[in-house]
C-alpha cells in the first residue's frame, strides 16, 4: 500500500504541475495559435489560388490572339519562378512535402535544412499563386503541408516547445486537413505518409493540430466536401473488371509518372555543361513550354489545379481522351520545372480523365469511373493507398463505393509499387537532405574570411 501511495501523490503532482505550470501553459497557447494559424493561411491560399486561375481564364482563355500568348507567357514565368526560387527561396520548390519529410530526418541540423521557415512558406505561396496565375498544372495541398509544419517550427521556436520532430508531423497533417477539409485524411497522411509509422508520443499533437486547423478553416469557409457529394456507385459484378482494369491502368500510369519524375529530377540536377543559374532558366524554359503546348491542345482545360474538369467528371461529363494524357505530361513538366507547386489536386485530375474514359469504354457510369481512376492513380503516383482511400473518400462524400475504391487503390499502389520501388516523396526527399548535408559541410569547412 505504501508504493501505491507514493505513486499516487507522484501522479497527482505531476498532474498538478501540468495543471499550473505558466510554462506549460504558454507552450499550449503557442501551439494552438500555431494550428490556427495553419487553418487561416491554408483558407488564405485557397482563394488566392482560385482567384489566380480564375485571372488566368480571363486573360487567356477567350477568342483572339490572347489565346496564343501562354505559349509565351507561360515558358518566361516558369523560367523566372525557377530561378527565384533556387536563388531567394532554396527549398520551396516542388511540393514541399519531400522538404518537410527531409526536415524530419535532419535530426542533427538545428534549422532542419533551411526548409521550414516562414520565409519559405511566404515564398511558396506567393510562387504557387504566380504560377497557377501563368496556367501551370500544379495544385496547393502539397504546398500547404510544408507551410503548416513551417508555422509549427517557428511556434515551437517562439514558445520553447520541444519534440520538434513530432510538430513537423502535426503541422503537416493540419496542412492537408485544412486544404482538403479532410481530417481524417490528414491524420492518415501524418502516419502513412510523412512517419510511415504510428507513434503513440506524437500522436496528440497530430489530432490536436487536425482539429484545431480544421475547426479554423471551418469557420471560415463552412462545411463542403471538396468535390462535392458524389452518389454514384456500380454494379456488382459487372462493373468489377472495369475496377480491375482501371486499378492496373491507373497504377501502371502513376508508377511511371513517379519513375519519370525522379528521373528527370536527378537528370536535371546532374547537368553540369551550363551554369546553374541557365540550367535553371533553360528547364524552366522547356517545361513551360510543354504546359503551354499540353494547354493549348487540350482546349486549355489541362492549365491549372485540373479542380473543375475533375469535378465535371465525377458528376458525369466526360473529358476527351486525350485530356488524361495531356494533363499527365503537364503536371509531370510542372512538377520538374523547378517551381513551387503541388501534385495532388492535378493527379486526381489525371485519375478522373483516366477513369471517365475508360468507364465509357465499358457502358459503366462515368462518375463511378471517374472516383475509382482518381484512387487507381493517385495511389500509384504516392504509394499511400490508406491516405488515397481516405481522401477520395471524403471529398466526394462517396461512401457507397468505399469497397470498389479500396480495390482500386490497393491494385494501383501494387501495381505501381512494382514499377517504381521508391515512393516518389520520399525519394525526393533523400535528395533534399544530401543537399542539406553538402551545403552544411560545405559550410563547415570554408576557410575562414581574412
Amino acid at each position: 500500500m505504501t508504493g501505491f501511495s507514493a505513486v499516487r501523490r507522484q501522479m497527482l503532482r505531476r498532474s498538478r504541475l501540468m495543471v499550473v505550470s505558466p510554462n506549460r501553459w504558454r507552450a499550449r497557447l503557442v501551439f494552438f495559435l500555431g494550428a490556427l494559424a495553419i487553418g487561416a493561411v491554408s483558407v488564405l491560399f485557397a482563394q488566392m489560388s482560385d482567384q489566380a486561375q480564375l485571372l488566368f481564364r480571363q486573360t487567356f482563355g477567350g477568342p483572339g490572339p490572347s489565346h496564343w500568348l501562354p505559349l509565351l507567357v507561360t515558358p518566361l514565368t516558369f523560367a523566372t519562378l525557377a530561378f527565384l526560387a533556387d536563388r531567394y527561396f532554396p527549398g520551396s520548390q516542388g511540393s514541399g512535402i519531400p522538404q518537410a519529410i527531409a526536415a524530419r530526418h535532419l535530426q542533427d541540423d538545428p534549422k532542419r535544412g533551411g526548409f521550414l521557415t516562414l520565409r519559405i512558406a511566404a515564398g511558396k505561396i506567393l510562387m504557387t499563386v504566380t504560377a497557377l496565375a501563368a496556367g501551370a498544372s500544379v495544385g496547393r495541398e502539397g504546398p500547404t503541408v510544408q507551410i503548416g509544419a513551417a508555422i509549427m517550427v517557428f511556434a515551437a521556436r517562439i514558445g520553447g516547445l520541444r519534440r520538434v520532430h513530432g510538430l513537423i508531423l502535426a503541422g503537416s497533417a493540419a496542412g492537408i486537413a485544412a486544404a482538403f477539409n479532410t481530417p481524417l485524411a490528414g491524420i492518415v497522411f501524418a502516419i502513412e505518409e510523412m512517419s510511415r509509422s504510428y507513434q503513440v508520443r506524437t500522436n496528440g499533437l497530430v489530432l490536436s493540430a487536425v482539429i484545431i486547423a480544421g475547426v479554423a478553416s471551418l469557420s471560415l469557409l463552412g462545411s463542403y466536401t471538396y468535390f462535392g457529394q458524389s452518389h454514384a456507385t456500380g454494379t456488382f459484378p459487372w462493373d468489377w473488371l472495369m475496377v480491375i482494369v482501371t486499378g492496373i491502368a491507373g497504377g501502371g500510369l502513376g508508377g511511371l509518372f513517379s519513375l519519370a519524375a525522379l528521373t528527370l529530377t536527378t537528370r536535371f540536377r546532374r547537368m553540369r555543361r551550363l551554369s546553374r543559374p541557365a540550367r535553371i532558366a533553360l528547364v524552366g524554359l522547356g517545361c513551360g513550354l510543354v504546359v503551354a503546348g499540353a494547354g493549348l491542345l487540350s482546349g486549355g482545360a489541362t492549365f491549372g489545379t485540373g479542380y473543375e474538369e475533375a469535378r465535371g467528371i465525377i458528376e458525369g461529363t466526360p473529358q476527351p481522351w486525350s485530356y488524361f494524357l495531356l494533363k499527365f505530361f503537364a503536371t509531370l513538366a510542372s512538377t520538374v520545372s523547378g517551381i513551387p507547386g503541388g501534385l495532388f489536386a492535378p493527379s486526381l485530375s489525371v485519375g478522373a480523365g483516366l477513369g471517365g474514359a475508360i468507364g465509357s469504354a465499358f457502358g459503366a457510369s462515368i462518375g463511378f469511373a471517374a472516383l475509382i481512376g482518381m484512387a487507381a492513380y493517385f495511389a500509384g503516383v504516392v504509394q499511400a493507398p490508406f491516405t488515397t482511400i481516405v481522401i477520395v473518400l471524403e471529398m466526394t462524400g462517396s461512401h457507397a463505393s468505399v469497397t470498389p475504391i479500396m480495390a482500386a487503390a490497393m491494385i494501383g499502389f501494387a501495381v505501381s509499387r512494382y514499377i517504381s520501388p521508391v515512393p516518389l516523396y520520399h525519394a525526393l526527399a533523400r535528395l533534399w537532405i544530401a543537399d542539406a548535408i553538402r551545403q552544411r559541410r560545405a559550410t563547415h569547412e570554408a576557410p575562414p574570411a581574412r
